[in-house]
């Protein structure tokens, strides 16, 4: 993408209303746009991010047979009646009635429909284990929307929900998706700790929260610092294999790690003083196993093997998929402006024409253009007239990993500067050489 063509509002200044860096930094990049409040407008940028983050978690889902589908922002009332839950859940709830007076709810999440979808269309054992997810946007009336996409009304989540025969099964289930998320959140570049948590509204006993620590982040957390040093890395897991999975949560879980809601002093002090650790933490996805609340309540059931019908166990999964986006921000930026990781960032690498206009300038840049594009990689191209500073101040805002830098000096010696939006480190390369590094470089990104 060329950026004199293309929608990119940046601000010079730190929007007042902007009270943590990711907000602060979504506004001055012209990623989003506040239509109301908590309510915001995906502008080009933010939207790319998004929707990189979004097919990230849609091939780790899939990854482990999980299978995507879709349902309605809009639910009926009756189905939340049924279950309990309609009066029970709170004013987050947004709860409006259509033109034929029937009552009806703006999903702030879908056990119901999906329990109603089960029960519809599968009643046998031999159609389990199941599990259906979909990515949708949601709604909860927060008291107090604050901090833009960290804690909005409006946001786009991630949540899946699995059907199982068995506790057992279930619980494999429920360590499947633990492993899942690890994987995902760490090809965002993010290292998000798997924590005991409170189940809130959606009820059941087994429960983990996944946070990133962050300054900003809204719980308090209190871990053994050896649990920083565990990456999920390049393990290949077999989804199926119910031993590796526990074996990965058993390591990831064994070590202190709970928010203020669930701290226990007297367990946190067993843990060796040098590597007590507190610290602030972002939620970024919660998975849960409640057993049989809702195919009780909905009579969700299966035949089973001894021909007498059974209520199926289940479980919830959510990922917060636009809360991610602020995540990031808060967990990789610095004074300059947002450092996105190679695998979520918007474009791969930025160009800068030092001297616009200069016909040898603009060729190398061209040229540069459209041998990156050509790898499959996508570059954005500052091809606008303006000083240095300017281009140079945009591209540290917005944050892309790299940027090549072209100007008439460089290229009398046949070289074009690359630098690391990370660590600042530049490195003087003849073009084909930057590209290929380029190249190699997201070629090692799953």
């Amino acid at each position: 993408m060329r950026l004199s063509q293309y929608f990119l509002p940046v601000l010079k200044e730190n929007p007042a209303e902007a009270q943590i860096v990711s907000h602060r930094l979504m506004l001055r990049a012209g990623m989003i746009k506040q239509s109301s409040a908590g309510i915001y407008s995906w502008l080009p940028l933010g939207y790319k991010v998004l929707r990189k983050v979004e097919e990230i978690v849609h091939q780790e889902q899939q990854r482990v047979g999980h299978i995507p589908m879709l349902m309605p922002t809009l639910q009926s009332a009756d189905l939340w009646k049924e279950s309990g839950r309609y009066d029970a859940y709170g004013p987050e709830m947004l709860r409006i009635r259509d033109r034929q007076d029937r009552d009806m709810l703006y999903g702030p999440t879908n056990e119901e429909m999906i329990t109603d979808i089960f029960r519809s269309h599968v009643g046998s054992y031999k159609d389990l284990p199941l599990t259906l997810y979909h990515i949708q946007w949601k709604f909860r009336d927060e008291i107090r929307p604050r901090f833009g996409v960290m804690r909005g009304r409006e946001f786009l989540m991630k949540d899946g929900y699995n059907f199982d025969l068995t506790k057992e099964d279930a619980l494999h289930a429920y360590n499947r998706h633990l492993v899942s998320y690890l994987r995902t959140y760490e090809r965002m570049g993010l290292q998000a700790i798997p924590m005991r948590a409170d189940s809130g509204p959606i009820g059941g006993d087994d429960t983990h929260e996944f946070l990133v620590l962050a300054e900003t982040g809204e719980s308090e957390v209190f871990y053994d610092s050896e649990i920083t040093d565990l990456t999920f890395g390049d393990r290949e897991i077999d989804p199926s294999d119910h031993d590796a999975c526990r074996a990965v949560l058993d390591e990831f879980t064994s070590r202190y790690a709970r928010t203020d809601e669930t701290h226990d002093p007297e367990l946190f002090a067993k843990v060796p003083e040098e590597r007590q650790r507190t610290a602030r933490g972002i939620e970024v996805g919660q998975i849960f196993y409640f057993g049989t609340k809702y195919s009780e309540a909905m009579n969700a059931k299966v035949q089973g093997p001894d021909g007498k019908q059974v209520a199926v166990h289940m479980g919830s999964h959510g990922i917060g998929v636009s809360r991610l986006l602020g995540a990031i921000i808060e967990a990789s930026h610095d004074d300059k402006g947002i450092i996105w990781p190679e695998g979520v960032t918007p474009f791969h690498a930025g160009i800068v024409n030092l001297k616009q206009g200069d016909a040898e300038a603009d060729a190398a840049c061209d040229a540069l253009y459209n041998s990156l594009k050509a790898l499959g990689l996508d570059p954005l191209y500052d091809d606008r007239k303006g000083g240095a500073g300017m281009k140079f101040a945009t591209m540290d805002l917005i944050g892309l990993p790299w940027r090549i830098t072209v100007g008439p000096r460089g290229l009398k010696n046949g070289v074009v500067e690359l630098t690391s939006r990370r660590t600042g480190e530049s490195e003087e390369l003849p073009p084909e050489q930057a590209v290929e590094k380029l190249a190699t470089i997201y070629a090692g990104i799953a």
